[in-house]
């Protein structure tokens, strides 16, 4: 009897368990069940999503699970672009504006500086600079990359790598704080030059990358619905020219001008390899500015067409210019303003017409050339190569000018931004020079006081490059 009883109760425990497992087993079956293979409709969808470079079709399995090869493809061309910006580019155009004797000096920077960045940025300047954290620094995240995976996509774009994403921001992590190069070229120490950047990439280019291009910045007005300033920056008006054209400024006053500055003359010693800089340059602006599209679109393509036009006529507006107060057109004003063109339109450049790129290119020519030619002696700093006035007030007049000109029918982000838009910019403006300027004055009052910034005399008289390099870049 307690026999038959036992096995009557572990039949209805069975069965009682049985009831219970078909009650749950749906829900179970539902959640582990992979989501279900997408309607020819569907796959329409997300091949279009694909073509148009938009959002990926919702809660369907894509067929395009990875980059997009297309897209993909642009955004690697791109990174290689904005690299070449760097070296050679950069470093040439740098390099023969100085005198012979600190070439290699130059180049050595622009090469110290790519190899310091690209080891801060895998690091912890990525997860900084585009980690959720809060409005103005992200998180460390993605430190040493993690979660950085190459099949993953969505970090940047819908449809780029999430490794390319990393690397196309890390070359305008390179070639930001190199822009400082010119404006201290010939006196500083290499040591001084290496730590002093890798301060103010924690200081200055970390948080302005992420206040704004980050989904959670301060400044992201396109990402950012809560941002407390509602601005645009296409390529890095704010982000990177103010910046860098502000510190710039800032760091050769502090470290004072070139021996014998203002009573010697101290011409470039090569405009050839000035102009084939400029060149390069020019080139590789298209992966700066077109690249930011994200994919190869309509805006890509417009950002291609501003970019070309505005440092086109930058470039003649500013050689007119020497033409019309000088007497000669030289081939430096031509470089200096396809530069200029280049530095005022980067803001601007998927937001505004092919039309407002030829204005915006006129200005870029005339208003730099006065900084350059009479505001620097006005105030008497030493800006060796023209930074701030070329990427500071170029960046700045860029940035207040795509408040001007954004246009809705260029990029659909603008219509919701474009009412006060110029005075979001204004703001941005004022922050980033605010913020630029303080931050650069502590670092290098702070590196001035324990290491020292500038060469002894004796070796700013002999040239860097044999004292500091042991290399001389021309042998006779």
């Amino acid at each position: 009897m307690k026999t038959l009883f036992s096995k009557n109760l572990r039949y209805l425990a069975l069965a009682g368990l049985g009831c219970l497992t078909a009650l749950t087993s749906p829900a179970q079956e539902a959640a582990s069940a992979p989501p279900a293979e997408p309607t020819v409709e569907q796959r329409l969808a997300d091949l279009e999503a694909y073509v148009n470079n938009t959002a990926r079709t919702p809660d369907v399995i894509s067929k395009i699970p990875g980059p997009g090869p297309g897209h993909n493809a642009w955004q690697m061309v791109s990174t290689a672009l904005v690299i070449f910006m760097t070296l050679p580019g950069l470093a040439l155009f740098y390099g023969g504006l100085v005198r012979k004797k600190n070439v290699l000096s130059v180049l050595a920077q622009c090469m110290g500086i790519a190899g310091m960045v690209s080891i801060l940025w895998w690091a912890i300047g990525y997860s900084l600079a585009f980690g959720a954290g809060n409005a103005f620094i992200g998180d460390a995240t993605y430190r040493f990359f993690q979660g950085v995976l190459p099949g993953n996509t969505g970090a940047g774009y819908y449809w780029i790598s999430d490794t390319m994403w990393a690397m196309f921001q890390l070359s305008f992590a390179i070639i930001t704080p190199a822009l400082i190069v010119g404006a201290i070229a010939e006196r500083m120490k290499f040591s001084a030059v290496l730590v002093f950047v890798a301060v103010w990439m924690f200081a200055v280019y970390f948080p302005f990358a992420h206040m704004v291009w980050s989904t959670t910045g301060f400044m992201c007005g396109p990402l950012n619905p809560n941002a407390a300033i509602k601005a645009i920056d296409f390529a890095g008006g704010t982000v990177v020219h103010m910046t860098s054209g502000w510190s710039a400024l800032v760091l050769c006053i502090i470290l004072g001008p070139r021996l014998g500055f203002g009573k010697e003359s101290m011409p470039p010693h090569s405009m050839v390899l000035c102009m084939v800089g400029t060149g390069m340059l020019w080139v590789g602006w298209y992966g700066f500015n077109a690249g930011s599209a994200l994919g190869a679109d309509a805006i890509a393509s417009n950002a291609f067409a501003t970019t070309t036009l505005a440092a086109a006529v930058a470039g003649f507006s500013w050689a007119s210019s020497e033409w019309l107060l000088r007497g000669k057109p030289s081939v430096l004003g031509f470089c200096s303003g396809i530069v200029a063109g280049l530095v005022v339109i980067t803001p601007g450049a998927g937001f505004v017409t092919a039309s407002s790129a030829v204005i915006i290119g006129l200005l870029a020519g005339v208003i730099p050339f006065l900084a350059v030619s009479y505001l620097k002696k006005l105030l008497g700093y030493d800006d060796a190569l023209d930074t701030f006035g070329v990427h500071g007030v170029g960046g700045t007049l860029g940035a207040i000018l795509t408040g001007v000109f954004a246009d809705e029918s260029v990029n659909s982000v603008v219509g919701p931004l474009k009412a006060g838009l110029v005075v979001e910019q204004l703001k941005a403006v004022a922050i980033t020079i605010v913020w630029s300027v303080v931050a650069t004055a502590v670092i290098a009052y702070a590196l001035k006081a324990v290491m020292g910034l500038r060469a002894t005399p004796e070796v700013e008289r002999q040239g860097l490059d044999i004292n500091e390099h042991g290399e001389e870049g021309y042998v006779s």
